[in-house]
């Protein structure tokens, strides 16, 4: 079921839900958090479904914030809100408030959500597209105990991670480090395994819209103590994201490598090469991975502020070529 709200106050959309209830039973109340998601006009629909399908695993209320204090709309008065209330079948397990905001309203986005909050619940605050120069100092974020971004949807990818390396707060997390988690996953098991020798060596390569790629050294050289190499690749001669690790150790080179979409190679020195299921994550499995946990990520933390420094990038064209 939608619900149209046009030219209304958040007042009204609180006893619109609030009439709902009462009426058809169609919210319940059982919700875990409130996840605040900031997208531009016309660039909501992927952040909602992907929010729908997570709310399964974790029932919310999402508030959908968009705004824009340029733009009239249809020739409308310049300050204007407008909103829709998704419940049932068209919100998943969740409930959710699409809040568009036009002219002056649009510059109090915290003062927007802060009367749709649900009651002594988290609050986490994710921006699909451009987030904030510093997340945990943004309006959205200082009400926010979680604060999600990812860097691989910016212009430059490597520049943002970093970028969020120096805004760092506990609490910030970035996609591009939770789509690493099954890389993570194998690489450990990789290691948990005889021959057990120090890894004197590390390298990695991967695209250069790929920021999950330094990520991965970082956490590599944290983690092994070992010096790595990252080698930045176009993605226009090769597959996008991370394509390749090596670990070197005295008894030979351990190679997971992955020239498609789905399955990767795992090379190690005796033994008959693995292929392995190593998927590419969708938006849905990322969001639902990062509502499990509500208090910091010190991992990421680590490797954000101390792994990403000890990272020496080689960009190139292409793999085999001069840099």
């Amino acid at each position: 079921m939608i619900i149209d709200l046009p030219d209304t106050t958040v007042s009204a959309v609180s006893k619109a839900l609030v009439n709902i209830r009462e009426e058809g039973g169609a919210v319940a109340l059982g919700r875990v958090l409130t996840l605040v998601i900031a997208a531009a006009l016309g660039e909501e629909e992927e952040a909602i479904e992907a929010a729908n399908d997570a709310s399964r695993e974790h029932p919310m209320r999402v508030i959908v914030i968009s705004t824009d204090p340029q733009r009239t709309d249809d020739g409308q008065p310049q300050a204007r809100l407008d909103a829709q209330i998704r419940v049932g079948g068209d919100a998943g397990a969740s409930e959710v408030l699409v809040l568009k905001a036009y002219g002056e309203i649009a510059d109090d986005a915290a003062g927007l959500v802060m009367g749709l909050l649900l009651p002594d619940a988290p609050v986490v605050a994710w921006w699909p597209y451009n987030a904030p120069e510093t997340p945990s100092a943004s309006p959205l974020g200082r009400i926010a105990q979680r604060r999600i971004t990812d860097a691989a949807t910016a212009a430059d990818p490597a520049s943002a991670i970093r970028d969020l390396a120096d805004s760092y707060r506990p609490g910030d997390t970035d996609f591009a480090w939770t789509r690493l988690t099954l890389w993570r996953a194998q690489l450990a098991a990789v290691l948990d395994q005889p021959p057990y020798e120090p890894v004197t060596a590390i390298e990695v390569v991967g695209a250069a819209d790929s920021p999950s790629t330094q990520l991965l050294a970082g956490w590599l050289t944290l983690q092994l103590d070992a010096p790595v190499e990252v080698t930045v690749t176009d993605p226009a001669h090769g597959p996008s994201g991370i394509r390749r690790v090596q670990l070197h150790r005295p008894s030979g080179v351990v190679t997971l490598e992955r020239p498609g979409a789905g399955v990767a190679v795992l090379t190690q020195p005796g033994q008959p090469a693995h292929d392995i299921s190593l998927p590419r994550r969708s938006l849905r499995d990322c969001l639902a991975e990062e509502l499990r946990r509500l208090d910091p990520d010190e991992v990421f933390g680590a490797v954000i502020r101390e792994g990403l420094p000890r990272c020496s990038v080689t960009t190139v064209a292409q793999e085999g070529t001069t840099p």
